[in-house]
């Protein structure tokens, strides 16, 4: 096989050292040399999760039986289990756990203890301090290692301590420790004192990544009497090790609690208590499936997902920023104040993401500061308490309110409480996790008062988003200035033309003074400094911290025009020889009056850009139907219907068709389909039934059905999307640092071309002859200082700094409708340069589940067809609970067509690790399509399982034997079955491929990205994987590490790949943050999901090529704007200085004030043409390739086709112009 990179275990090339393996390519099992046991041969059965198929089975069987010490490896998928003979002085046991975790695979406590292990074998775990290194380590474990007694020695120097197996009747605690002491280092713990150690095992719900792991160790290692503490993240669960005379198990529990996370025990008695000493067993699973260190490296974890105790983070919402030069402004102010590490601003989100040491500063004063610079800046909370406002009706007096307030101040959870008689309003701050909302509200009703929710902050947010306020202010500015601007100029431009109108405005008044000019002066000055105050007072902030906004450049062009028009009147006045003075003011009205309606449209395309974000955020309804129960019965009383934000975990709602779901839930009654196409980008309406999820913001069906909520407010998923969705529309994308530099310079550019313009024309009508014609129509002096007025107008960074934030809002909207959560613009800008995809296999490419691949049936005298057949076995199958049998039981039904099998099953007996045994009596005559001609008896007795099992009982064939072990070469696994005493066929099961992987594969080929796969599997197993998929570049045997360092590779092989990883399990993670762009699946794990860039709402690994081809897209747009503004400068600026003069081209300043508002206008509306983007559509061409169709939906084709078909096809781009992916579609 060529361009095929067999990396098959990488971890069994480690672990040989040198030594000889037998096929190198992998083309078979492993074969190592079994040599007979030497006396110090020890036996151990070491359970093994996370077996699915025969692939498994092989792969732990090959990493092991290279180990050097190892003579046999039994390793059995039905028991889960591997039997292990190894030579004790050779590998200990603790190794041998170590490579099977490393593989990939999860190890649990041991079934039972082999007898040559004697009894007097226990367990310590040791604390141990001076640890800084490995070496630190390797020579602990090598001291003890060479100590008689000592089994076997885990040293962990991430939790500080070592676990340690020993023989009692050898030596003893006190020997450990000062064998540990003579090596160098410190053992703080009081052997003496055993009785005074307890140790609690404590569930750990919330922890995401390692810094969660930190921050939990570190807090309850700084408790006095916590001995030892060792945090799980895969099994979210903390052992702790403490002092029972100094600290208790509610103590423990309140700092965990403390640190915002949960413990879901209702008392101390629900905690899982262990004694200090214990046996081996007792700590395995503990101890050796938390190996942070070596699965997930911090050396390899993305330095993002870790923050500093110290250091705290706090958005601030900052309303008046324009353009990019104010947001260059505020990032350089506050990046060099002392206490503040790093400072995002976002424009359009109108964001600031602030890092800062809180004993240096805190919010307010960061805000402070930035109202300083001219900007309005309010902290955005962002604590584990949440805050309610409440309208309170009824209270009688002040006395009353301070009651209510003394008294709500004694429950429970409740932090602060805030009575404001005047206002009939109460601000609540909280604990949730101790109480909710409706229990705040049941507290207060039960004064005598009633109290409803004054939820302003998502209005607020909604408002903020949709530019509500700013496009209010604006259209108002623009209205105002335009009454004023219109008689401004009639009386300047249109009057002059005729006779009647000139006589008008010609009109002196006394010597110097005419009707017309002074008209203009009066309508001038409420425009200037009055609508115009805004921008004096943003200009003077900005300049007295030493920065330039675009609002100094109104404010110079608009006042210079004024100015000059005032001092030419007053000179006109005090000369008796001058006469009708040169004056502009229709100038500054009219630029003043182009720049609001400008800053209004811009305001109103840019609230259209976060649309996305705001249908999301309206998605939740707000009132839901809940069951009140009796407490004492349980029995529901009554029906009550309640506001959205009053729903609690644990309660019963009642969803009819139509109905909005209110929160995140399991259906616990009735059944429906529910539309989640806005959520997850599901097209299809998805069914649910009892036990199914359903997510909060989706449409209920034609049926009806109960839910209990089990995630309410905040923590929806509905939430958590648009909390991502917001965080991702704040992030900049690294092309943005190139706007933020050009706009650094470019202010003080403009002014500086506007000077030489200026100097340049007065200094040329000196010299040049003939001069152009705009010459003779006024005084030299006014024609240039109007050029300069041109040339600072004309001149907009808003254009350049808006070119980028507006399309990565957009994108990451529009791509959140679809499904598609991007995590900002770093991984948006980094998508289309992907050049290399990697999959993961199990439940990526593969559907992660064991399925019926396909089955044989020999000549036997019951003659049975395949109907027969699987009724038999799956009735016989629908009493197992292991996974090959209900793979078998669920075939069986999808096959008849049924929900259940008509079929009776006795004596039924389940054989762990063997298979079943039972007695199934079919009625012939309910079955149609039953044909037997030689069988008078309706009762089969079955046998289902191994080849082990069978043989005991039938002869299975030697050509069954032969298709069996070819089968599990392949992958698969075998179940063999007779009935009657007489072999009947084999079934063989495998985890097929998800049907879209092909097409995915070859539509990421078509892109020019070229695709490979990793996986923890066997070598055969992948190369019957990848070949369905149509993948070359395989890597076999690997693990989670491995994985990692793969990723690594292929970034630096050749050239500089930009490599995605796609996974969905916590083995994924430490790849998924190696790689480029981390691409999560979100039917994976939460840890997934933390680790990776861009997450799929759906488990359609089509959505891959759908993102990549959003950021191509996006991409794309974000260099159309750079060249439009870019463009719009260099021309607009050459012509505003008169370049063009000579040839009779220029721009009057109106005209420059009217561009520079267009040019922002115009970049925005390039941004929002996005959203009309839709999936790529691909298919198999029937060549054994796939092509894209072309999308028929152009920009006014899409307007059209919305027009004529009704919005729902634009609600989540994924309407009647799209067609799903893959095969989805039957070809």
């Amino acid at each position: 096989m060529t361009d095929v990179h067999i990396r098959a275990a990488n971890i069994i090339e480690d672990l040989s050292g040198g030594q000889d393996i037998i096929q190198e390519n992998f083309s078979g099992p492993i074969v190592t040399n079994n040599h007979n046991a030497s006396s110090s041969s020890v036996v151990v059965v070491i359970p093994v999760r996370g077996m699915t198929c025969q692939s498994c089975v092989s792969s732990v069987t090959n990493v092991l039986s290279i180990l050097a010490g190892v003579s046999n490896v039994v390793v059995s998928l039905e028991k889960a289990e591997a039997n292990v003979t190894y030579d004790a002085s050779k590998v200990s046991k603790a190794r041998i756990i170590e490579t099977i975790e490393k593989a990939g695979f999860k190890t649990s406590p041991e079934k039972k203890q082999n007898p040559d292990i004697p009894s007097s074998n226990l367990s310590i775990t040791l604390p141990i301090k001076g640890m800084s290194c490995m070496s630190c380590v390797n020579s602990i474990t090598k001291a003890l290692s060479s100590t008689p007694g000592i089994i076997n020695v885990i040293v962990s120097l991430q939790d500080n301590n070592a676990l340690i197996e020993y023989n009692s009747a050898i030596i003893s605690q006190d020997k450990i420790v000062e064998c540990i002491k003579n090596a160098g280092f410190t053992v703080p713990l009081d052997l003496n004192d055993d009785e005074a150690i307890k140790s609690i095992t404590l569930p750990v719900k919330g922890m995401s990544c390692n810094s969660c792991v930190n921050k939990i160790t570190n807090a309850l290692k700084s408790i006095s009497g916590i001995k030892n503490v060792v945090v799980n993240l895969i099994d979210e669960n903390a052992l702790v090790e403490y002092d029972d005379k100094l600290i208790d198990e509610n103590q423990i529990i309140e700092a965990i609690k403390k640190c915002g996370f949960k413990v879901p025990v209702t008392s101390s008695d629900s905690c899982q208590k262990e004694p200090l000493i214990t046996e081996f067993a007792a700590f395995t699973d503990i101890t050796l499936k938390g190996l942070p260190e070596e699965l997930y490296p911090l050396e390899n974890i993305k330095s993002d997902q870790f923050e500093f105790e110290k250091i705290k983070t706090i958005q601030i919402q900052i309303s008046g920023m324009t353009c990019a030069s104010c947001v260059n402004n505020i990032e350089k102010h506050l990046k060099v104040v002392p206490g503040i590490s790093s400072i995002t601003v976002s424009l359009l989100s109108e964001k600031a993401t602030v890092k800062y040491d809180p004993d240096i500063l805190d919010e307010f004063k960061i805000a402070g500061m930035i109202d300083d610079i001219g900007f309005i800046a309010t902290p955005i909370k962002q604590k584990r308490e949440d805050t309610v406002e409440l309208q309170i009706f009824g209270m009688q007096d002040p006395s009353n309110a301070d009651v209510i307030e003394m008294e709500l101040s004694k429950v429970s959870g409740i932090l602060s409480v805030s009575v404001n008689y005047d206002t009939s309003a109460m601000t609540v701050q909280f604990d949730k996790e101790v109480l909710g909302v409706r229990d705040i509200v049941n507290c207060i009703e039960d004064f005598g008062v009633n109290a409803l929710i004054n939820d302003n902050s998502k209005k607020n947010q909604l408002e903020s988003l949709a530019r509500t306020k700013d496009i209010t202010e604006w259209r108002s500015a623009f209205r105002k200035s335009l009454m004023f601007a219109i008689p401004v100029f009639l009386i300047s431009m249109v009057f002059p033309q005729f006779w009647w109108g000139s006589a008008l405005v010609d009109i002196e008044l006394i010597h110097g003074l005419y009707s017309g000019d002074l008209i203009s002066l009066i309508l001038t000055i409420p425009v200037q400094f009055g609508i115009g105050q805004r921008f004096y007072i943003t200009s003077y902030k900005s300049l007295k911290h030493k920065g330039a906004t675009m609002d100094v450049l109104i404010v110079l062009g608009t006042t210079s025009a004024f100015v000059f028009s005032c001092c030419s009147m007053l000179f006109a006045l005090c000369s008796p020889d001058n006469g009708k003075p040169s004056v502009f003011f229709d100038t500054s009205t009219m630029l003043i009056t182009f720049v609001s309606l400008g800053r209004y449209l811009e305001n109103l395309a840019k609230g259209k850009t976060s649309v996305a974000l705001s249908k999301l955020m309206s998605l939740t309804p707000s009132n839901a139907v809940i069951y009140i129960k009796d407490p004492k019965t349980g029995d529901i009383i009554e029906e009550k219907k309640i506001p959205t934000e009053l729903i609690q975990m644990g309660d019963i709602v009642k969803i009819v068709p139509g109905n909005k779901i209110p929160a995140d839930g399991i259906v616990t009654s009735g059944s429906s389909t529910v539309d989640e196409s806005m959520v997850t980008g599901e097209v299809n309406p998805v069914n649910k039934k009892l036990g199914d999820l359903v997510i909060g913001g989706t449409v209920n069906g034609l049926g009806s059905f109960e839910m209990e909520v089990s995630r309410s407010g905040n923590d929806t998923a509905l939430s958590q999307i648009v909390k991502l969705v917001e965080e991702s529309q704040s992030s900049k994308a690294p092309i943005q640092e190139f706007a933020d530099k050009v706009a650094g310079y470019f202010v003080p550019v403009v002014i500086l071309l506007g000077i030489l313009t200026f100097f340049g024309w007065m200094f040329l009508t000196q010299i040049m002859n003939p001069l152009p014609d705009v010459f003779k129509d006024g005084s030299y002096f006014m024609v240039c200082l109007k050029l300069c007025i041109s040339v600072i107008v004309v001149a907009c960074p808003c254009a350049l700094g808006l070119s980028t934030p507006t399309a990565v809002m957009v994108g990451t909207g529009v791509g959140a409708q679809n499904g598609i959560l991007i995590k900002g613009g770093v991984p948006l800008e980094a998508g289309h340069k992907i050049s290399k995809v990697v999959f993961d296999k199990t439940g990526t490419l593969t559907k992660g589940l064991l399925e019926v691949s396909h089955f044989e049936i020999t000549k036997n005298s019951l003659d049975l067809n395949k109907e027969i057949f699987f009724t038999i076995i799956g009735a016989a199958e629908s009493l197992s609970e292991h996974p090959l049998g209900r793979a078998i039981y669920n075939y069986s039904k999808n096959l008849m067509e049924v929900e259940t099998i008509s079929a009776q099953v006795n004596d039924f007996e389940a054989y762990s690790g063997l298979g079943v045994k039972c007695t199934v009596i079919l009625n012939t005559n309910s079955n149609p399509s039953t044909s037997t001609t030689n069988v008078d008896s309706k009762h089969y007795d079955v046998l289902i399982g191994n080849a082990q099992f069978l043989s005991k009982n039938v002869s299975v064939p030697e050509s069954a034997i032969v298709i069996k072990e070819t089968q599990e070469r392949l992958g698969r696994t075998t179940v063999l079955v007779s009935m009657n005493n007489e072999f009947i066929g084999s079934v063989f099961l495998s985890d097929a491929i998800k049907p879209e992987s092909k097409i995915t594969v070859g539509a990421l080929n078509c892109m020019g990205i070229s695709v490979a796969m990793v996986t923890g599997d066997q070598l055969l197993t992948a190369q019957a994987i990848a070949a369905q998929c149509g993948i070359t570049e395989i890597h076999a045997g690997v693990s989670p590490k491995g994985k990692m360092q793969i990723i690594q590779s292929l970034q630096f092989e050749g050239k500089r790949n930009v490599v995605a990883m796609v996974g969905d399990g916590v083995n994924d993670s430490p790849a998924l943050a190696a790689a480029d762009v981390g691409i999560a699946l979100c039917s994976g794990t939460d840890i997934a999901i933390e680790a990776a860039d861009v997450i799929l709402m759906r488990p359609d690994i089509t959505d891959v090529v759908a993102a990549i081809d959003l950021s191509r897209t996006t991409f794309y747009r974000i260099r159309l704007n750079f060249i439009w503004a870019c463009l719009y400068n260099v021309v607009g600026i050459p012509l505003a200085m008169g370049i063009f003069l000579p040839w009779g081209y220029h721009l009057h300043p109106m005209m420059a004030g009217a561009a520079m508002a267009c040019s922002s206008v115009s970049v925005v509306c390039s941004s929002l043409l996005l959203r009309w983007w839709r999936k790529p559509i691909w298919i198999d061409n029937g060549d054994g390739g796939v092509e894209r169709i072309k999308d028929n939906y152009g920009f006014f084709n899409s307007i059209w086709a919305t027009v004529k078909q009704g919005p729902s096809m634009s609600r989540s781009g994924a309407g009647q112009g799209y067609r799903r992916l893959a095969a989805e579609e039957d070809i």
